[in-house]
């Protein structure tokens, strides 16, 4: 069993940046995924970026070269470094994570066991 919390969303303005942790507890293994998604009121679930097997990142279009997912293996905490911000990134964040995941089910929230609560981030313009 795998538990997630995120942390570290707030309201910002356009343009500014922002980082988001994830912790996680519990039993881990070395073929795991971990990734990011958010969700906007009356949206489906959307990819954000993924650390496929921890070492490949993955990033969606909307959201490459702006954001870093990454990964700090002593402290089991995952982070979402988020840089130019636009109020179209306004949503709740979620952490998940999986330990059979395929590469082409890298950016389907279904494929994933383990979810965090979720961490709202509202950019104003």
């Amino acid at each position: 069993q795998i538990h997630l919390v995120e942390s570290g969303g707030k309201l910002v303005q356009t343009g500014d940046s922002l980082r988001l942790s994830c912790a996680a507890s519990g039993r881990a293994f070395g073929s795991d995924t971990w990734a990011w998604f958010r969700q906007s009121p009356g949206k489906e679930r959307q990819f954000v970026a993924a650390l496929f097997r921890r070492n490949s990142p993955y990033y969606a279009d909307s959201v490459k070269g702006r954001f870093t997912i990454s990964r700090d293996g002593a402290k089991n905490t995952l982070y979402l470094q988020m840089n130019s911000l636009k109020p179209d990134d306004t949503a709740v964040y979620y952490c998940a994570q999986d330990q059979n995941l395929i590469l082409s089910s890298v950016s389907d929230p279904n494929a994933y066991d383990y979810w965090g609560q979720g961490t709202q981030v509202t950019v104003s313009s």
